[in-house]
This record gives C-alpha cells, sequence and structure tokens, in this order.
C-alpha cells in the first residue's frame, strides 16, 4: 500500500490535506514538520506533502524541514507555507507581499503541459491564505500559473520533483481542488489508489492492542456517534477489557440517559456502569456565565468524577487507560500545533481540560478522522445507520446551549425545545438533509400575548446547519412550514417560551455551536 506523508507545519488545514488525501483511496499518514528522513524512508512514503501554515518563512525560528526531505527521491508538494519552504531551501526567494491574499482568488493556467494542473483548464477559483509570496523561482522550476497577486502560483521542478502550489487545494472553496491533488499523488507519485476504510479499522485495532496491551479500558461514553464508534471499535479491538462508564451530567437530551442504557447493556451486551452526576455539574456550574470557562469547568468535572469513581471501577476493572471519542474538529479548535503559532478556536472537554496528573493514560483511535469518516468507520465495525447518522451532540451538552449561567429550570425547558424541534425534522424528512441541529436557550426575557395575557418569557433560538465535515458550515434553508410548526409547538407546549428564532450565519464567521 502506498504511503503520502503529510508534514505539519501548525496549519489548521493539514488534516483535511490527510483526509482529502484519503477521498482519493491513497493511504495517508501526518508528521510532525522535522520528522527525520530517515523515518520516512522506513516507511516507504511515495510522496511527501509540506503543508500550510501560519509562521512566515522569513521569520527567525519559523518551523522548517529536515533539508534530506529534498534528497528522498520522492515527489514534494508544498502548499501555500510549504510551497515557500520549497522556495527558500533550494534557491528561490520570498518577500512579504504588499497585497495580500485571503479568501477566494483566481488562477490563470500559463502553461499547457502542467502535471499538476493536467486536464484542468482556467480560470479557477481558488482559495488563498497567505501574506509571503514567491519573488525568484529556485533553480531549474517552471512557473506554471498565476494570480493577481503572484507570478508563481503553481511551481514545477520535474527534474528535482518539487511541487508547490500557493493556496489551498485541500478545502472545497478551491475550485477542482481534488483533481490537482489527484494529478500528485496519481499521476506524479504513481501512489496505489488502494486505501479505504476497512484499512483503518485494522490498523486502529493493531495501535489499540499495542498501545493497550493486556490492561483495561475505560471508556467516556457519552452515547454520540463518535464514543459509540470508538465503544464497537475497542470492542473488536480488546473485548472483555472494556468498560464503558456513561456520566449522567444533567445537561443531556430528553431520556438520552435511558436510551444509552437500552442500546449498549441491553443490546450490545457491554460492560456499562452510570453514574448519576447532574448535582455535581450543575453546583460546578452555578454562577458561571463565560463561554471558555463553562467548558473547562464540565471537562475538569468529567476528569474529577472519573478518578472519584475510579476505585469503585478498578476493584473489578483495574483500568489503566481512558478512551475518548475525540474526532478531528475537536483537535483542531481545541489546540495549538506544538511550536507553532496556531491559534485556539475553543476548548473541548476531550482535549483542553484534562489535567497532567490524571491518573489514567488517553486512548483516542479515532481523532484523526472527520465526522463523516467516523460515520463510515461506524458501519465497518457493525453499528445501525440510524445510531450513525444521529446529529453530532458537544462533550459539554446543553451546558454550551445554555447562553450565561446553566440552571435546572434552563436545561428543562432547553431539553423539551429541542426534541420538538427533532421531532419536526424527522416528520419532514428534514433531519437526514441537515448536519447538525439543536436548540439554544437565550436567557432574556420579551413580552408576548398568550390568549388575553401579557407574557413576559426566555428566548429560544432554532439552529441547522448543512456540512461535509464540520469544518465549514452554511444554515440550512428550512422550509417556513416546519420552522412555524416547530415555532406553535415549543411556544404551545414548553412553559417559559414565548419567542423562537432561527440563527442564518454561517461558519465561517460564526461556529456551528454559539458558545
Amino acid at each position: 500500500m502506498s504511503i503520502i506523508a503529510v508534514l505539519d507545519f501548525g496549519s489548521q488545514y493539514t488534516q483535511v490535506i490527510a483526509r482529502r488525501v484519503r477521498e482519493c483511496n491513497v493511504h495517508s499518514r501526518i508528521f510532525p514538520c522535522n520528522v527525520s528522513p530517515e523515518k520516512l524512508r522506513e516507511e516507504g512514503v511515495a510522496g511527501i506533502i509540506l503543508s500550510g501554515g501560519p509562521a512566515s518563512v522569513k521569520a527567525r525560528g519559523s518551523p522548517r524541514p529536515d533539508p534530506g526531505v529534498f534528497a528522498l527521491g520522492v515527489p514534494v508538494l508544498g502548499i501555500c507555507y510549504g510551497l515557500q519552504l520549497i522556495a527558500e531551501m533550494n534557491g528561490g526567494d520570498v518577500a512579504s507581499s504588499d497585497a495580500r491574499e485571503y479568501g477566494n482568488g483566481t488562477l490563470e493556467v500559463t502553461s499547457a503541459d502542467s502535471r499538476l494542473l493536467a486536464g484542468i483548464q482556467g480560470p479557477l477559483t481558488v482559495w488563498n491564505s497567505h501574506g509571503d509570496k514567491l519573488t525568484r523561482l529556485p533553480p531549474g522550476a517552471r512557473a506554471v500559473a498565476r494570480t493577481d497577486n503572484s507570478d508563481f502560483a503553481v511551481i514545477e521542478d520535474e527534474a528535482r520533483g518539487l511541487y508547490g502550489l500557493q493556496f489551498h487545494p485541500e478545502v472545497n472553496h478551491t475550485q477542482h481542488g481534488v483533481e490537482i491533488l489527484k494529478n500528485f499523488l496519481l499521476g506524479i507519485c504513481h501512489a496505489k489508489a488502494d486505501w479505504k476504510m476497512s484499512n483503518f479499522v485494522g490498523d486502529a485495532i493493531a495501535a489499540i492492542r499495542e498501545q493497550v496491551g493486556k490492561e483495561n479500558v475505560i471508556l467516556a461514553l457519552s452515547g454520540g456517534v463518535d464514543s459509540s464508534v470508538v465503544a464497537a471499535l475497542l470492542h473488536k479491538a480488546i473485548g472483555g477489557q472494556l468498560t464503558c462508564v456513561f456520566v449522567d451530567h444533567g445537561l443531556l437530551r430528553l431520556d438520552e440517559r435511558k436510551q444509552v442504557e437500552d442500546m449498549f447493556r441491553g443490546h450490545f451486551k457491554l460492560n456499562l456502569v452510570v453514574v448519576d452526576a447532574a448535582a455535581r455539574f450543575l453546583s460546578a456550574l452555578q454562577g458561571e456565565t463565560d463561554p471558555e470557562r463553562k467548558r473547562k469547568i464540565i471537562g475538569r468535572e468529567f476528569v474529577k468524577v472519573f478518578e472519584d469513581e475510579f476505585p469503585k471501577i478498578a476493584r473489578d476493572t483495574n483500568a489503566k487507560f481512558l478512551a475518548q471519542g475525540t474526532i478531528y474538529p475537536d483537535v483542531i479548535e481545541s489546540a495549538a500545533i506544538a511550536n507553532t503559532p496556531s491559534a485556539i478556536i475553543k476548548s473541548h472537554h476531550n482535549v483542553g481540560g484534562l489535567p497532567a496528573n490524571m491518573k489514567l493514560k488517553l486512548v483516542e483511535p479515532v481523532r484523526e478522522l472527520f465526522k463523516d469518516e467516523v460515520r463510515v468507520l461506524g458501519l465497518e465495525v457493525g453499528l445501525p445507520h440510524d445510531m450513525l447518522w444521529r446529529h453530532p451532540f458537544p462533550g459539554p451538552g446543553l451546558g454550551v446551549r445554555i447562553l450565561g449561567e446553566v440552571k435546572k429550570e434552563y436545561c428543562d425547558i432547553l431539553r423539551a425545545s429541542d426534541a420538538i424541534f427533532i421531532e419536526e425534522l424527522h416528520a419532514s424528512g428534514w433531519y437526514s438533509k441537515t448536519w447538525q441541529a439543536f436548540a439554544v436557550f437565550i436567557p432574556e426575557k420579551t413580552v408576548g400575548v398568550m390568549g388575553d395575557e401579557r407574557t413576559y418569557d426566555h428566548i429560544i433560538a432554532l439552529r441547522a446547519v448543512t456540512s461535509s465535515d464540520g469544518m465549514t458550515a452554511d444554515w440550512a434553508r428550512l422550509p417556513y412550514e416546519v420552522l412555524q410548526r416547530t415555532s406553535t409547538r415549543i411556544i404551545n407546549e414548553v412553559k417559559g417560551v414565548n419567542r423562537v428564532v432561527y440563527d442564518i450565519s454561517s461558519k465561517p464567521p460564526a461556529t456551528i455551536e454559539w458558545e
């Protein structure tokens, strides 16, 4: 099986590159930007992709690859910052641009015999994100496409196997981006298109067994797609060494605890321990209104619950590992890449809230996958379709869907409102057409009229988006009649609500969740 090495220079799109390679049925693996050439040679890589990154190649201490990666005898593709590295380290020049390019741009193909752009005619809309640009090509390289801001937007040096793109082919905004990557993977690297999700299952099971050995594992099971898939994967890998622990933190959707117990204890026959910690979480959140601190409090309490409950569970399991359903969007939004100035977007309880002295070692077998890939993995390990295509639900639960302070009263109102919204989406056929849909509680009151009486009650916001991977999203154009039925039912059936609004913002600039 061919392997393409993606060297990570801190770009928030690094995993998107790896994912696009897998979409071309070619195996990809992410390595640190300073990986040794010997390691890549041992892996037998067929090609190397240098990711983008937030640094400038002109800055002191900016991350760079080992120069030996250019002498391995395999093609190298640089994307954005990666292109600038290729130029800077191979005899070209890079300088800060007076006219920086961010967002959509137009690419003009200037060479009919380009290998990267084979079969692609311009002009193309491409996605840019850079402040530097090439001012002089490396010896032996030629430019095959340009933009308004750069005469060297695509470069090729076939003799040395060096290729570069000033734009990001991996994002959906770039036209024919996947075709450009395919030209590199299949036409230039001659990689074999023989990778599929079943390969990941085998690799993941082997990695789990190697990491865990004969030790026992506790899985933090939420009942959502990610942790459910991890439960099935771990069960396939280590069987009875797995104990699932479901924490009822009081921030769940309507009837979720019962659904989890019925499914995993009843149907799947997994070892399941249920911890009722609702009062504990709500007490810890009392008075807190800052969204980041709420996430950290919830993450901290999750860890404390496991540490407090560990002695009881250990009598039967002697567990040494904690497994979590962390996926790549959680990672990319939650933590800066080591030794780079990547920006933290938000904390996630699976990623940002774990203390260094936690007693359990982490197992996160799907942290390099996107949500849709996790669903495909779930089918591979035998989970039912309905469970896998359930909408994402954040680990902090309703705690990040209640603006401001979290109270039990607000949770109850939100649970009932959210359940009505989801019921109406199912009834109308729109649930399967949206990536994620939910209700948000706004702790402000507005004036309303019910019957002949004046009311002064809370607001519920509805959010529904379409997306392919959760990295970008657009608001769903739900039919007015669906919104009308949902609004009418919530106001009539949920005490404490007299106004319903619909969120029509996209990601970016907004996030999918409100907090």
